[in-house]
């Protein structure tokens, strides 16, 4: 039977007691280990949030309230990244209300997209910018991604403009389907980009043989998205305990041992586990902290995975 990571919490008598220290000690707790971006030096902490589906409510305080106490949480942790997107409903809204609400705009690192589904064209790339910056009362968004190549070369090109103007930090391209990957690569290789993302995860590891090696050569920081595979990680590793040897890299949980695994890649900046749960995010945090596995560690870590 499929073991949920609600459930693999439960059973981590360590882990929940971790994840109940009250909201006044999380302050107290280590700084997380951050990445530069390769071309600016700006630097980001290694675990992020991910907003696709679990922030697409309504305005209902009870649909918001986990979510302004993961934000809230998320910063005074030094969290900063933030993804999200106009398609992925009303996340974008919803999290830039709750930010304006929290007053925390100036600790976090906003990455959004231009997700055009059906369109195209400079105009249309122009107005959902526009609107992106409105949701979140802004005229700066720190990174402005391409989503899954849609119209790219005209994007491109409009984002380098708005980079140029001082109205975006960061601008990249994003894809989640292999098919893609041969036109991926080749847009990776335009001039003015900052970053990519792709999804990666121990079970999903397409982008290791050529997607995250070029990215590395190229200077480009990487923001990993499912890391847990939609939860496919955890299904598979079911009830069972972690292994013994895990505690060197301070992991108590599995999902801490996910994404360890992936943010100890050299060329991953970033991962942004979809998060709207403040146990989940605390949990999530201490993938930030402690040492990092080695390549042999990382090794020993996906043999392990793939024996169970």
């Amino acid at each position: 039977m499929a073991t949920t990571r609600r459930e693999l919490l439960k059973l981590g008598a360590g882990a929940a007691a971790s994840l109940a220290i009250p909201r006044a000690v999380l302050g107290q707790q280590a700084a997380l280990f951050s990445r530069p971006i390769p071309t600016t030096g700006y630097e980001v902490p290694i675990v992020g949030v991910g907003t696709a589906r679990r922030y697409n409510v309504g305005t209902e305080a009870a649909d918001r309230g986990p979510l302004r106490g993961v934000l809230d949480t998320f910063s005074r942790l030094g969290g900063s990244v933030i993804d999200t997107a106009p398609s992925y409903g009303t996340a974008e809204q919803v999290c830039g209300d709750i930010i304006r609400e929290l007053g925390n705009r100036d600790r976090l690192f906003i990455a959004t997209k231009i997700s055009l589904r059906g369109l195209s064209g400079r105009d249309a790339g122009i107005a959902q910018m526009q609107q992106s910056m409105a949701r979140f009362g802004t005229e700066y968004v720190d990174l402005m991604q391409i989503h899954n190549l849609n119209d790219w070369r005209t994007q491109l090109a409009l984002v380098r403009e708005w980079k140029d103007e001082g109205r975006l930090g960061h601008i990249g391209i994003t894809t989640s389907f292999d098919p893609q990957y041969a036109d991926f690569e080749i847009a990776m290789r335009e001039p003015g980009l900052d970053t990519i993302q792709v999804d990666y995860a121990i079970d999903n590891r397409g982008v290791e043989e050529r997607i995250l090696p070029l990215a590395a050569d190229l200077g480009l920081a990487v923001v990993v998205n499912l890391p847990f595979s939609r939860g496919g990680t955890f299904a598979r590793v079911g009830s069972r305990a972690l292994p013994d040897w895990a505690a060197q890299f301070g992991i108590e949980t599995w999902a801490q041992y996910f994404l360890k695994w992936v943010v100890s890649h050299p060329a991953v900046t970033v991962a942004i586990p979809g998060t709207a749960r403040l146990d989940y995010l605390i949990d999530n945090l201490g993938a930030a902290r402690g040492a990092m596995p080695d390549e042999a560690a990382r090794q020993r870590m996906l043999s392990y995975f793939e024996s169970l």
